[in-house]
């Protein structure tokens, strides 16, 4: 078995602080009202790792729910470009959830497919995810389920779990030994966090894969239809939904902004072809294709499932759909 650094509450608060007094953006999991959200720390006492899971996922820091990609100026015939958004910068997350770390990873695999999303590694490659290991699933999560675990090391660079005298941590990655070698001594060793082995039988999920592959237009697809809204609650709150629309704002006549914006395929808007024709015509079709792109097309292409099981969707839709469920009503036919 590997050994991990232990790590005291003070080594970490030490560490934020000496991040953030050098200029570099920390984030972590921190309170608002009475919720946890993913915020920017502007000290190290504002990091909450006992919060719970995080509202929205770490998705919004890579790829942000509207960002400008360009600014145009037209001056008589020319026109010219300039970059919409920010200089990346180095930045560190602390308390990510390993489900939203592993999201990440997974979403590198489209990012880099047919187009190379520079925005979208620049952000990747200059932060550093420092994972916190969850003590147990909760209520509705199912990491378990989709290959996963509460102590997955999927997409860390650091993994941390909680223990009686702090936190043992494990570097992944180059750039989670760098820094490491900042929080602490190096001779005081704990034993490493292990990854879970998942509990779930992987042929369940591999027949789920089967059964959509063959059942486009199976009788489920209408009787879940009836109870989704479509509002796309489940898309903002999910770590690894990616879609988005790309609008031109204008500023008057010579100017605007190209903007991306997350959308959702759960929106009737979203297939709307100028004709008025929508080849997905009713919610059972728009939620036909958020469970085969998640659990049949993203595998068939990319080898990754396209959900963490976070569980983040079950909480949050006002319907009361429940895709843990769903995917045991499917394994079970």
């Amino acid at each position: 078995m590997s050994a991990a650094r232990l790590i005291t509450e003070s080594d970490l608060a030490r560490l934020v602080s000496s991040l953030l007094d050098e200029g570099t953006a920390v984030f972590g999991p921190a309170r608002v009202g009475a919720r946890c959200e993913y915020r920017r720390l502007e000290a190290p006492d504002a990091l909450a790792l006992d919060a719970g899971m995080p509202a929205f996922p770490l998705k919004a820091l890579f790829l942000p729910p509207t960002e400008a990609l360009f600014v145009w100026r037209k001056r008589h015939n020319d026109v010219s470009i300039a970059p919409g958004a920010a200089a990346v910068r180095p930045a560190v997350v602390i308390g990510a959830r390993p489900c939203d770390a592993a999201a990440a990873a997974a979403l590198d695999k489209v990012m880099g497919w047919d187009y190379r999303d520079d925005t979208w590694f620049a952000r990747r490659e200059a932060t550093t995810i420092v994972s916190l290991a969850c003590d147990g699933p909760g209520p509705t999560c199912f990491c378990e389920t989709v290959g996963l675990g509460p102590r997955s090391p999927k997409g860390s660079d650091v993994l941390l779990a909680r223990g009686a005298n702090g936190f043992a941590a494990e570097a992944l990655t180059d750039k989670g030994r760098a820094l490491l070698a900042r929080a602490g001594g190096e001779e005081r060793l704990a034993e490493a966090p292990q990854a879970d082995r998942p509990e779930a039988n992987p042929a369940d999920m591999e027949r789920v894969r089967a059964w959509l592959e063959t059942h486009f237009d199976d009788p489920l697809w209408a009787r879940l239809g009836l109870r989704c809204h479509g509002c796309g609650a489940c898309a903002t709150v999910c770590p690894a939904c990616h879609c988005f629309d790309i609008v031109d704002e204008p500023d008057g006549l010579l100017s605007g902004t190209r903007r991306r914006n997350w959308d959702t395929c759960q929106s009737a808007a979203f297939t709307m072809h100028a004709s008025g024709h929508n080849p997905r015509g009713d919610q059972g079709a728009r939620f036909r294709q958020r469970v085969l792109h998640k659990f049949a097309i993203y595998p068939r292409r990319f080898g990754e499932r396209l959900c963490t099981g976070c569980g983040r969707c079950i909480d949050a839709c006002p319907a009361g759909q429940d895709i843990a469920a769903v995917l045991h009503e499917i394994a079970a036919s």
